[in-house]
């Protein structure tokens, strides 16, 4: 009994933790490009402000995973939140997008160390047959956060001034990390192996056909989420709507996410979770299509909402499959392949499709993104044509 009241226990944690760090972050999300453009930036610039921190988050989440399979999730985790909280500061102090850029690059090394580190900890922290439900648990308290980040961001920008709610990031930043850095665990027993073991492990990984199939459709999927975040609030100011406004289409986004997340993971338990992948694309490549089809409060936030239901059953149950297809000892630095793919792929498709929109407009913008998700689903259903056994053993 009192080892099922400490997994439980350090599971609460855990999405305490990650709901605090996404709240205060994302906050930040429908400000950041307005006020790049009060800088002086275009919509290619305002796309390379948001690919450096995706950048930088890509290229370092991969070694972010084998630290934290190397020394535990509490160091990482803390300094990410430490990092997210200067970048913040950095960027009150910017005059030009290209400051903007520099210091968002520091928020992508916050965000490399942080999330592979409380990924692979909540794989810890539950049985294989219960992945699913971890996984919609945890990411259901992440999206709660992103869900009022964004809303609450949008109308304190309105009413405070927009350099005013990065200070407010930051200084909230600063407090979870406090938080974090005496209640996270100092070590886990699956932690501290010797770096030879924790290679060699590693090594395996790239034959592992259903980790590839899920880094492949998670590429697809978030192209076409990072042309959203980056490019969705100008679209929507130039359809004439506020910043408060926008705010709002982005929460029904996120709130549709979030419940719609547990129901996934119970579901991702039950039935083949490749077959909830394929849902999930083609709602979330729906909903981006038709968001360039209008301009109004009302049917944009139903398109959002479409988009929502997609991201939710695509992402629970990649990370369920991910978690179920690898050995404990290589989670750390599976789940920084697939947060390595989830913003490199952003970055992709903010700056790539940012190129692409300053020719083509808006509405086309978000049809390719719809595209490239299609297309990264294809791929998954070929590499998956014969299921592979999910991998235990260390």
């Amino acid at each position: 009994m009192s080892g099922f009241r400490h997994r439980y226990g350090l599971f609460l944690l855990l999405c305490c933790v990650a709901f605090a760090t996404f709240f205060c972050s994302y906050l930040r999300i429908p400000v950041l490009p307005l006020l790049a453009v009060s800088l002086g930036a275009g919509p290619a610039q305002v796309g390379i402000i948001n690919g450096t921190f995706m950048l930088a988050t890509g290229i370092l989440s991969i070694p972010a995973g084998l630290l934290a399979d190397r020394i535990g999730p509490r160091i990482p985790a803390v300094g990410g939140i430490l990092a997210a909280a200067l970048s913040s500061f950095l960027v009150t102090q910017c005059t030009t997008p290209g400051q903007m850029a520099a210091a968002y690059l520091l928020f992508g090394v916050g965000l490399a160390a942080f999330i592979p580190s409380m990924l692979s900890q909540v794989a810890d922290s539950f049985p294989v047959e219960k992945l699913g439900q971890a996984y919609g648990w945890y990411s259901t308290a992440m999206y709660v956060a992103i869900t009022l980040g964004p809303a609450t961001g949008g109308y304190l920008g309105k009413h405070l001034g927009l350099r005013q709610v990065f200070y407010l990031s930051a200084g909230l930043l600063l407090l979870v990390a406090l938080l974090a850095l005496v209640f996270l665990p100092r070590s886990s027993s699956l932690r501290k192996r010797e770096p030879q073991a924790v290679i060699a492990a590693s090594l395996s990984l790239f034959r592992n056909r259903a980790l590839v199939a899920c880094l492949l459709v998670t590429w697809g999927a978030a192209m076409g989420f990072g042309i959203f975040v980056s490019f969705f609030p100008l679209y929507a100011s130039g359809a004439g709507l506020d910043p408060a406004q926008v705010g709002l289409i982005f929460a029904a986004q996120a709130i549709t996410n979030v419940f719609s997340r547990i129901p996934v993971g119970i579901a991702a338990d039950r039935f083949d979770r490749r077959w909830i992948v394929v849902a999930g694309i083609l709602f979330f490549a729906a909903g981006l299509a038709l968001l360039g089809l209008f301009r109004q409060t009302a049917s944009l936030s139903l398109c959002a909402v479409v988009l929502g239901i997609g991201m939710a059953f695509t992402f629970t149950a990649v990370g369920a499959l991910i978690a179920e297809a690898v050995p404990p000892l290589q989670r750390g630095l599976a789940m920084g392949m697939y947060n390595s793919s989830v913003y490199l792929a952003m970055m992709a498709g903010s700056t790539i499709f940012g190129l692409c929109i300053s020719v083509v407009g808006y509405p086309a913008g978000f049809g390719l993104g719809s595209i490239a998700a299609m297309a990264g689903l294809v791929v998954f259903l070929l590499v998956l044509r014969q299921r592979p056994q999910p991998m235990h053993g260390a």
